[in-house]
Parts: C-alpha cells; structure tokens; sequence
C-alpha cells in the first residue's frame, strides 16, 4: 500500500500539485468522545424494513431523516422515516405488518431528552409511500419549517400550523411526484425569494417481477440498480400561492435516465448562483450549473465530477461538500461501495480525485459507505471524516468510520479513540449532525436499516473555541438558505454554505459551525446574502450562536 501511495502522488494531477501547501497540524490533544445516548435521550423509534426479511433493492436503499427546528425555540428536533408494508416491495408473508409502522417525530426538550410527539403532530405518513428520507424549508414564508417526506409512492408535503401540529397539503401543492425519491434540496433557482425543490428520483422499480418469475440468477438473487431503468429528477417552482409548478424540462435539468442517489444545491463554483450536484447510481453524476438565468447545463465531465475511482461509474450515494482544505472553494465527497470519492476544487469549477492520497480509500475499502459527512468535530478549524457504512445486500453490520482532518492534506484514523459505539456495527445508511444540545460541538445521527437509530452526542469537541452563524431573513426570521458564510479567525478562513441537504437520505442543522481553534473571536465574519449583497462583521467572539439579519 506504500509504494501504491506514492506511485499515486508521483502522477497526481498538476493542478494538485500546484495547489498552496497547508501548514501541519499538530495531533489534536482535544479529540472528543461520542456516547450513544439515543435511549437515554428517549429516542425508542425502530426502523423496519416492512417485511420478514430483505429481499431487494428497495427494502435495502433507506433509511433517512432529518434535524429540523420545527417549533422555533432554538433546539434541532428530529424527524425519522420508517419502512412499511407495501405490495410493490413486500413479500405476501410481511401483510401482518400493514398499518402498524409509521415515522417518528421527536421533539427536542432542551434538557438533553426528546419527547415523541408524533400522533400529535399528525407526521405519521401514509400507508402507499414507503419511507425513504426527508428534507425541510419554510415553503410558504410563514415563519415555521415546513416537511418533506421522500417515499417510494407518493412523496408527502406537511405544512407547518404554527402550534405544533401539521398538515398533508401535497395534492394541493402538487409535489407527490410519484416514483421513487431519494432526496429533496429546496433552494431558490429564479431569485423570487421563494424556495423551490428538486427532488431526486432512483430507480423504476419492477415491484419484485425479478424474483417472482425467477428470471434472476445471481446467487443471492438481489438484482442490482443497472437491472431496472431511471428516473428522471424533478425541479419544481414555487408558485407563492403554496403550488409548484414542475419546470425541469425549460430549465434545461430534463435527464430522463438518471439513477439519483442524492443531491447537494450550493453556489460550487463561486458565482453567486445555486447550482446542483446529482449522484447517480452506477452511471456518471451530474453537476449542474447555474447560468445565473435559471437554467442549468450539465458540466460533470468537464469538471472532473463525473465520476470517482479514476474514471470508473461507482454506485455513489448522497454527496457532501465542504471546503476541506480552507482555500475557500468548496469540495465534494461522495461515499460508495469501493474507496469512497472526495474531490477538491482545485481551481475554480475544476476538481481533482485525492482519495488515495488523502487516506480516504484507505479508510472506505473495507466497507460499503452510505451517509457521509465532513464537519469540524473537535473545532480545530478543520472538518473531519464521518461515513455510514453497511453491506447493500444483506443486514450484515459494518462499523463506522470517523477520521481527524490533520490539515496538512490526510485524514487519520479516530475511531478507536472516540468511544465505545465505534467498537460495535450497524448496517448504516443516513447520517446527519447537528448541535442538538446547543453546546458549541456538532453531534451525529445514524440511521440503520432494521433497527434503532443512533444519536451520537459529542462530549469534549467543545474544548477549543468555536463560532456559530445563523443568517436569519429579515421577513421570516428562519435561516437563509442560500447564503454564505466566510469566518477569518487565527489565520484560517473558512467558508460554509447555508444548506440542510448534505449528505444521504438526510437534512441537517443549516447553521453553519466554525472552529475557531486557539483564537478567542473571529477577526471578520463575512455573509453573502441570497440577494448577492455582503456584510461583514468585525471582532466577533468566540464561543457564542450568533444571529445576524440582513442590513438595511
């Protein structure tokens, strides 16, 4: 593997090896713990595949969630999805399971616990849509998130009532968008202050025809994504009457044979626009760029993010981006059944395969990763590695992996250090973090097929300071999706985009989290409005949630 390595750096690309060197970190003496506190919190959901066993490819592609702050008083709260009998994916022997298993909301009470407020709030779903991941935006700018559930069968939009109780409004907003959806980033496409949702579609599912006729062969007879044809994703338009409009044809985002495995929506390039990274399924992925006129072309190849491992069409899941190495361009991981891909752009709207040399393949071979994420868990200033991992066929268990960013270009092995649940395996999927304890370190949350999702609280990552920044709008109060922020503190700058859907199968806290290291304030904080204005603040403490309105 050495001698791998350094064939592999001997031709890196040029636009690599040209990049600006990062000064070394020294081991980090401040490395958190994570405890699994999920029963503890009072987390007692179950995921169930809705059958007696797993048997294919739907049963075996979930389970999400999400935070959300659904009630405004300032703490994450969590939604997770559930599967459930249904005659497309179902074996006849699983029918004693109908109508018994539903989703779970879960209301964060401040003190560390949550409390199950799901009858109440009226989010259980439908029996016809089979619980896949879920996404959140204050669709209507009444001033409260709103739900999206992505389902195979008919997706669900809940309308937020403002008193804790919501309702399914989906017929009459026109967003079932039936097929199989895997993921749903809202953002504003056209600049009307409105936020709009593409939603991300898999596979066209043969309700089981394979097994059932025995034309399958394979020995685990479990029919992989290239026996079933895609589906086209879908942009719609908000209306700003609470209806969408499905405009993805004269947007220029039609791709009718898409396998979409999940979806980030960001300004990549720098423009001042949002544009979208697809991941597909056994095909090359898509990065759609925005021409600031609201309409898309697809510039993957040229880019370099087609495709992972050197070239080949991987099964890639849901994409994370961040800027990892600080030089404020953002980069793109995306989790798979092989080495795992993360790409850094190197220039702007070129990005360059590092994953050998950063020690990410050498992390990912073992293992089949699902939900990736790249955060700053001990607040160095830094994002660090954390990916699901599970086999895609079987519930064989994997353990997860989480690595140290060490600044200097590698990523270090942490998880013997970071407590006891990284010693046990789950078969992952959905990951997403979030501050649920608003403690000033980010917290994880895995989800797993079959079973009780963990929620990793972060204990010690707030030994070094940090900053948080939440660009709330002036006419709603809620976080600005699709702003910008850049924090300059001990002589870092780091750059976070204001997004909830990174990652697979999940939405996370959209405020974006700085560490800030050694430093006691950040020398500037500079925001980028949706609207393309600046703002910038000067001599921000450290260790504080920090709201900032638009100026006038």
């Amino acid at each position: 593997m050495k001698f791998r390595l350094e064939w592999l750096l001997a031709f890196a690309p040029a636009a690599l090896l040209t990049a600006p060197a990062l000064a070394a970190q020294p081991p980090s003496s401040s490395w958190p713990r994570f405890e699994d506190v999920t029963a503890a919190a009072g987390i007692g959901f179950k995921h169930h595949l809705g059958d007696l066993e797993m048997s294919n490819i739907a049963e075996a592609t979930g389970p999400g969630g999400l935070f959300f702050d659904y009630d405004n008083d300032g703490f994450q709260d969590i939604y997770l999805v559930n599967g459930r009998w249904h005659p497309d994916i179902s074996d006849n022997r699983g029918r004693t399971l109908k109508g018994k298993l539903k989703n779970a909301l879960y209301h964060n009470n401040g003190n560390g616990t949550f409390t199950d407020v799901t009858d109440k709030a009226g989010v259980g779903a439908h029996e016809d849509s089979y619980g896949m991941a879920a996404s959140c935006a204050d669709y209507d700018n009444d001033g409260d998130l709103d739900l999206y559930v992505c389902n195979y069968g008919r997706s669900i939009l809940y309308r937020n009532n403002g008193n804790g109780t919501f309702t399914d409004v989906t017929e009459k907003a026109g967003l079932a968008s039936p097929g199989w959806a895997l993921a749903a980033p809202w953002f504003d496409y056209n600049g009307d202050g409105l936020l709009d949702v593409f939603v991300v579609h898999y596979l066209e599912y043969d309700k089981g025809a394979f097994q059932r006729t025995g034309a399958y062969y394979k020995a685990d007879n479990f029919p992989g994504p290239l026996s079933y044809p895609g589906q086209p994703d879908q942009l719609y338009r908000n209306n700003g009457d609470g209806t969408f409009t499905d405009v993805t044809k004269e947007t220029g985002l039609w791709e009718p044979t898409g396998r979409g495995m999940g979806a980030v929506a960001c300004d990549l390039d720098g423009d001042g626009d949002i544009d979208i990274y697809v991941t597909n399924d056994a095909m090359p992925n898509n990065l759609w760029i925005n021409d600031g006129r609201g309409h898309f072309k697809d510039m993957a190849v040229e880019t370099g993010t087609a495709f992972g491992e050197g070239g080949q069409g991987v099964s890639s899941m849901g994409p994370f981006v961040a800027d990892v190495d600080r030089d404020g361009r953002l980069d793109i991981l995306v989790p798979d059944m092989g080495y795992s891909s993360l790409m850094l752009q190197v220039r702007r709207c070129f990005f360059s395969d590092v994953t050998a040399q950063s020690g990410v393949a050498l992390l990912c071979g073992q293992y089949t990763g699902w939900g990736g994420l790249l955060n700053d868990y001990d607040n160095d200033g830094y994002a660090d590695l954390f990916i699901a991992n599970g086999d895609p066929h079987h519930l064989y268990v994997e353990e997860a992996t989480l690595a140290r960013y060490d600044g200097n270009g590698r990523f270090i092995d942490m998880a013997r250090e970071s407590g006891e649940f990284f010693q046990t395996k789950h078969v992952g999927r959905g990951a997403a973090f979030a501050d649920f304890d608003n403690d000033g370190d980010l917290d994880i949350l895995l989800m797993a097929l079959n079973e009780t999702p963990h929620l990793l609280r972060n204990d010690g990552g707030n030994r070094q300071n940090w900053l948080k920044v939440e660009p709330v709008r002036t006419d709603t109060g809620l976080t600005a999706i699709g702003a910008t922020v850049t924090v300059r503190a001990g002589g870092l700058s780091q750059v976070q985009p204001v997004i909830a859907v990174n990652g697979y199968l999940t939405s996370s806290d959209p405020r974006p989290h700085f560490g800030l290291g050694k430093a006691g304030a950040a020398e500037s904080v500079e925001i980028l409005w949706p609207d393309g204005k600046k703002q910038t603040l000067a001599n921000v403490k450290a260790n504080q949630i920090l709201k900032v309105k638009q100026a006038k």
